[in-house]
């Protein structure tokens, strides 16, 4: 009976070390679609020309709201910057109303590519937040 039960114990061990090789490709691809935040990557993502030029196209392309009862304030935006550069995922975490937040979204899809991030030198998925204060004309 011992006998028996070890042989079924070393069948159950075998048996989940292959499934536990069989998992780690699939894993691995999963890693490969992961969002990083930006405060732990090795090397974070770079507008082209730097977070200066970034804000210039912000402010030179986004057209406030016209209503008079528009009294400003700041609105989220946040975006993942993907492996090639490209922006996807564009949300607006919180709005102004009065269509800023469209706005942003708008200009933002104009931006040129990023310099993706790095992590373990793989190119590597990052999630961005970017903070952008309206005035009131």
């Amino acid at each position: 009976m011992k006998n028996l039960l070890f042989l079924l114990f070393a069948f159950l061990a075998i048996q989940i070390t292959s499934a536990q090789e069989k998992i780690l490709p699939q894993e691995k691809s999963i890693d490969d679609n992961l969002i990083y935040n930006t405060a732990g990557i090795e090397v974070k993502p770079e507008y082209p020309g730097g977070m200066e030029a970034f804000y210039k196209h912000i402010s030179k392309n986004y057209s406030p709201p016209t209503d008079k009862a528009f009294k400003g304030g700041k609105i989220f935006i946040t975006f993942v910057i993907e492996k090639d550069g490209s922006m996807t995922e564009m949300k607006v975490v919180r709005d102004r109303g009065f269509g800023t937040g469209e706005e942003a979204i708008r200009v933002l899809k104009l931006c040129e590519k990023w310099l993706p991030a790095e992590q373990n030198g793989k190119k590597v998925r990052v999630l961005y937040s970017l903070p952008i204060s309206l005035s009131s004309n």
